[in-house]
């Protein structure tokens, strides 16, 4: 006598909840199948059974797997978590039983079954015992754009989902940092995921959906939804900007929506922006030493949310190019005229970022701007900094800590001020024992600084005083190294370059994997 051959699990994915939205896939296997399986609350009633309940014939054995708890409070010694991972276990051995019996199972789930779906809490317990096939099912996220008839996303442009579950802050950093997004399980979480998108000042564009394509969908926006009415099978859906950007932009075509530094282009684009009664903003936002992986959740969002963005063009190319979006590069010496041209955009309607390396209130763009904006005609234009990581801290974090006590920051670059002055401050700074941040050491132009620099320095400092040369930090070409005050060689620095110099107490230590670490010490010695 043969052995029995055990029988086939699968995850059946039904859709958003109208039956016509079920694949053939689906139905084939519900309809071949000896057991149908499908969760649901205490109450009894499944969304998943009502949505296949056309397919599921007398002759089918039908397992409810019941939860024993939702949203309420349990005595189970465990918890809440504790009920529902014994509960997940019992079901699975109920469903196990009718395997090993050679009987088809199929669980089926609305939505997609891998898409926060109660099925593959049973695949990740049977899948590795039966043999298992999984029915992808269109999912809620896109049956909520279908019906409001917006895109989701487009292009380059990233979309992400939520669950509302998450803390307030950790949803106000997603959605900062994304060009669209979905958050689902709304229900008790609503009150918090709507202040999350109007913290994020996204209220506007973000629709509410409950019920997709089910008996009692209701859509509208998410501003004026009343949190009393909202079940937990609803989104919050903040679809593409890329329709609203090229329809915003006043005259658009399609070759308008290239890079341009065509004046009468953008003069007629403001000007007939505000024409139409639109107010805009400046965001003056940091990249970060280097590429996408420095920058901020609040930087990304302002970069997507941005009519233009506005800088020099080395940094300009960190940003990814979004449709619609106006982008304006320009030389890296002309800060002033940049400025200007950043809020006469806004000032005619525009919502602009200005890009800037680093953090653009060291060094930087910020101050161009708001040194443009305290005069008229920019009095009344809104201006906002946004913080990016500095290149003294990246290159600190590289070494190791060498900014672990006081320090300070001195651009060695004389276009803007005299070296004298430079000079002054570099003698106070050595002579209070403060680690040095330096920057703008050298460039093609400016080749002598850093001699001067090393020998000034050497006034003060012991010649094995350690100093992080850093390069490109965080870039395709970066170099970080550790040499003396005494072997730092001008020759090897450049604009792409920033120096950590050591106070007294800085310690370059080589440990056991041979890098060599470089900390100051946060403790000083009394007196």
């Amino acid at each position: 006598m043969s052995e029995r051959q055990p029988g086939r699990l699968y995850g059946v994915g039904l859709g958003p909840g109208d039956p016509a939205l079920m694949t053939l896939r689906a139905v084939e296997v519900i309809a071949a199948a000896d057991v149908i399986a499908y969760h649901s609350a205490r109450h009894g009633r499944s969304i998943a059974r009502s949505i296949a309940a056309r397919h599921i014939r007398p002759d089918h054995l039908e397992e409810a797997l019941v939860y024993p708890v939702t949203t309420e409070a349990t005595d189970h010694p465990g918890g809440y978590r504790g009920a529902i991972e014994e509960f997940y276990t019992e079901a699975a051995a109920r469903l196990a039983a009718h395997l090993d019996a050679g009987r088809t199972v199929a669980v089926i789930a609305e939505g997609d079954p891998f898409f926060y779906g109660s099925y593959m809490h049973m695949h990740k317990r049977l899948a590795d015992r039966y043999p298992t096939e999984v029915i992808p099912g269109v999912t809620s996220v896109s049956a909520a754009a279908a019906r409001l008839g917006t895109p989701l996303a487009e292009g380059e442009e990233v979309l992400t989902i939520l669950p509302g579950t998450l803390p307030e802050e950790e949803l106000l950093a997603r959605l900062d940092a994304t060009d669209a997004a979905v958050v689902m399980k709304l229900g008790r979480t609503f009150p918090a995921v709507r202040r999350a998108v109007e913290r994020a000042g996204r209220l506007d564009e973000a629709h509410y959906v409950e019920r997709a394509t089910m008996a009692g969908e209701r859509t509208g926006p998410l501003a004026d939804t009343d949190a009393e009415t909202v079940p937990y099978f609803s989104v919050a859906v903040l679809p593409s900007r890329a329709g609203d950007r090229v329809s915003s932009r006043p005259g658009a075509t399609d070759e308008t929506q290239a890079e341009t530094q065509n004046e009468a282009q953008n003069e007629a684009q403001v000007t007939r922006a505000g024409a139409n009664g639109t107010h805009g903003d400046v965001v003056v936002v940091g990249t970060g030493p280097a590429g996408p992986r420095w920058l901020t959740p609040e930087t990304r969002g302002a970069l997507a949310a941005a009519d233009d963005l506005v800088g020099y063009q080395t940094y300009l190319d960190r940003v990814p190019v979004r449709p619609g979006q106006g982008r304006h590069g320009s030389d890296n010496r002309v800060e002033a005229e940049r400025a200007e041209f950043a809020l006469d955009l806004a000032r005619r309607g525009r919502r602009v970022a200005v890009v800037s390396g680093g953090d653009p209130g060291v060094f930087a763009m910020a101050t161009a701007v708001l040194e443009a904006a305290s005069r008229e005609p920019y009095l009344d234009v809104p201006v906002r900094v946004l913080p990016g990581v500095t290149a003294a801290n990246a290159a600190a974090a590289r070494a190791g800590a060498p900014l672990g006590h006081d320090y300070a920051a001195i651009s060695l670059s004389d276009r803007l001020k005299p070296w004298e002055v430079i000079a002054e401050r570099l003698h106070a700074a050595a002579a209070a024992d403060l680690v040095l941040a330096l920057y703008n050491p050298g460039s093609r132009s400016r080749t002598w600084q850093v001699g001067k620099t090393r020998e000034l320095l050497l006034e003060h400092r012991a010649p094995d005083t350690p100093v992080v040369v850093g390069r490109d930090v965080g870039g395709a070409e970066e170099s970080v190294r550790v040499v003396r005050l005494a072997d730092l060689d001008p020759a090897e620095i450049d604009m792409r370059t920033i120096l950590i110099v050591g106070s007294s107490k800085t310690r370059a230590v080589r440990r056991g994997d041979g890098e060599e670490m470089v900390w100051t010490p946060r403790r000083y010695p009394q007196a």
